[in-house]
């Protein structure tokens, strides 16, 4: 038996907001849309070239207050060939909120509090 990871979910407060820090960011775009019949909740699912996995936003129409994170001891990590052109890049968006300078990485926060690590691309 195999598993394959394909995506992960997080759900936000304002979809359209949370797209476009996610293509300002990362270069992610809408691959995807689900629409409750009833408008209750619209599932967007995100990804790019770079592999198969998709990121999956979930907004809920009843939802009137910022999800509680807890610790934010969870994150999503991203591998850029470019590491110093993205550093440069969140930090004019100002979105960094973590840097390990000793083990050469940092992470990003999205605009709900999620946290997504940047770490140098293995070569």
């Amino acid at each position: 038996m195999k598993f394959r990871m394909i995506h992960e979910n997080y759900n936000v407060l304002d979809l359209e907001r949370s797209k476009a820090f996610y293509q300002k960011a990362l270069g992610l775009e809408e691959v995807r849309r689900i629409t409750a019949p009833d408008g209750s909740y619209t599932i967007v699912y995100l990804a790019n070239a770079e592999s198969d996995f998709q990121l999956e936003l979930t907004w809920m129409r009843d939802m009137d207050r910022p999800y509680d994170l807890g610790d934010c001891e969870f994150h999503l990590a991203f591998a850029v060939d470019d590491f110093e052109a993205a550093h440069r890049l969140h930090t004019e968006m100002g979105c960094i909120c973590l840097e390990n300078a000793a083990m050469g990485i940092y992470f990003i926060q999205d605009p709900d509090g999620y946290w997504l690590e940047i770490v140098p691309a293995v070569r």
